[in-house]
């Protein structure tokens, strides 16, 4: 459960934060709190998990990444915690989770977003990735986006 303060620090946010020198001391001053208030409030609703993170959002294909691949891998379960944290602390890797597999159709256990130039450049960097997992990896695939679907995080309604 979330109060009508945290409500509105969320409404207020949700849409991306003012590109000036003082970010959430512009967004204190617009819902009447101090800026400390507001991070003490932003603290507490992401240890509480009510929010995961206060990140930017980009469009790829506009900064000239016009090949995204989202590579997945059949890594050992044994190792996958180990390789995983390896892979997603890699530069151009953007996302890097685990899932679970779906067999008998569906081998991945291991999925890692990349993004490039072109498809090439995004080949180099999953061939980067298969040297990372070597043997633990027993199967590899990448799926190649076509259109960006989504950019942006839950949304609340405003009240009223």
């Amino acid at each position: 459960m979330i109060d009508a303060t945290d409500r509105h620090i969320i409404e207020a946010l949700q849409s991306g934060l003012p590109l000036v020198p003082a970010p959430y001391a512009v967004v204190a001053e617009t819902l009447g709190l101090d800026e400390g208030a507001l991070l003490d409030r932003l603290a507490k609703l992401k240890s509480r998990g009510v929010i995961r993170r206060i990140a930017a959002a980009p469009n790829h294909y506009k900064l000239g990444m016009m090949a995204n691949g989202m590579t997945v891998w059949d890594v050992e379960d044994s190792r996958i915690a180990e390789l995983g944290a390896q892979i997603g602390a890699l530069p151009f890797v953007t996302h890097c989770y685990e899932r679970p597999r779906a067999l008998p159709d569906w081998p991945y256990n291991l999925f890692a977003m990349v993004h490039g130039t072109d498809r090439v450049e995004v080949e180099e960097k999953r061939a980067e990735i298969a040297a990372i997992l070597g043997d633990a990896c027993q199967a590899k695939d990448i799926l190649y986006s076509t259109r960006i679907l989504k950019k942006t995080g839950l949304r609340l309604k405003k009240k009223g």
